[in-house]
């Protein structure tokens, strides 16, 4: 089943400590690129989150955000740092004492000089249940938008290739065709040429030989169905296949070139431009999957 890498997931989860709030939006990318805007305080569960967002997806620019409330009493604390308060006050002292000024700081404006007081994070031990819970219940929603829009990228993928296998079995009856009518061609040449005399049949015969197998491109149409047959057997796999699939159509568009620097027929030309138009669609589509 083919995965779009495009989706988007939102959970809500609670319990009587705390709120949580993921939300994780994906969209088309190379490589797995994560990128986070979370809590302070549970930057601790990161490694744990890109973790279990890597057995998602594989591949795909990831942004995921997470809301917290802590519900828990008594939970917000200060640390002081009395070394630097104390190095505050030594220095005041300095100054008032070589400027003959008065003593006049107090606890709050000491309090107020910058690192004097820092907010101690809460511990957030306690909410690992939930985090994997909810996390998961937002990756669950991810996914099952992405399937839904690879269901709907498979569907133009066969409807591409059916397209395109119709093609090269039109292709493949003009190949016949082209070399026939290049005889006859040449037979009405040479008895243009020759007037009462008799054409050589074996001389016919030999140039029409060569011009067939300048022309002949049984085996790129050979290697198109292969390629056509595989391509449908990588819509069923399990695993991510966008990579394989691209570089299948790289070896599809070298077959429908090589058909076209070798056909000499207006309405084979017309059916490669065809077949390539085809190809590139598929290309295109290919970037959407993972």
């Amino acid at each position: 089943m083919l995965k779009s890498m495009t989706g988007f997931g939102v959970a809500d989860g609670t319990d009587e400590k705390f709120n949580l709030h993921i939300e994780i939006r994906a969209v088309n990318s190379r490589f797995l690129d994560l990128s986070f805007r979370i809590p302070r305080g549970m930057y601790v569960y990161e490694e744990k989150i890109t973790n279990r967002i890597k057995e998602t997806i594989s591949r795909g620019k990831v942004e995921v955000f997470i809301g917290l409330q802590d519900l828990r009493e008594n939970v917000a604390s200060l640390r002081v740092d009395m070394v630097l308060a104390k190095a505050y006050q030594s220095a005041l002292d300095k100054i008032a004492n070589e400027l003959g000024l008065p003593k006049s700081e107090s606890a709050v404006q000491i309090a107020a000089y910058p690192g004097v007081l820092n907010p101690e994070e809460s511990d957030l031990d306690e909410l690992e249940p939930l985090l994997v819970k909810t996390l998961n219940a937002s990756l669950e929603g991810l996914d099952s938008m992405r399937l839904r829009e690879g269901a709907r990228i498979e569907e133009d993928f066969l409807f591409r290739v059916n397209e395109l296998e119709s093609m090269v079995t039109a292709a493949e009856s003009l190949g016949e065709e082209i070399v026939a009518n290049h005889r006859e061609r040449m037979r009405a040449l040479m008895a243009e040429i020759l007037k009462d005399a008799e054409a050589d049949e074996n001389r016919l015969l030999q140039e029409a030989a060569i011009f067939a197998d300048r022309v002949n491109y049984t085996e790129e149409v050979v290697r198109l169905k292969s390629h056509f047959t595989e391509f449908k057997n990588m819509l069923k796999e399990e695993n991510p296949v966008g990579r394989k699939l691209d570089f299948l159509i790289q070896e599809m568009n070298r077959e429908a070139n090589t058909i076209g620097s070798k056909c000499n027929n207006k309405e084979a030309a017309r059916l490669v431009v065809d077949m390539k138009a085809e190809i590139e669609k598929l290309r295109e589509q290919t970037q959407n999957i993972e």
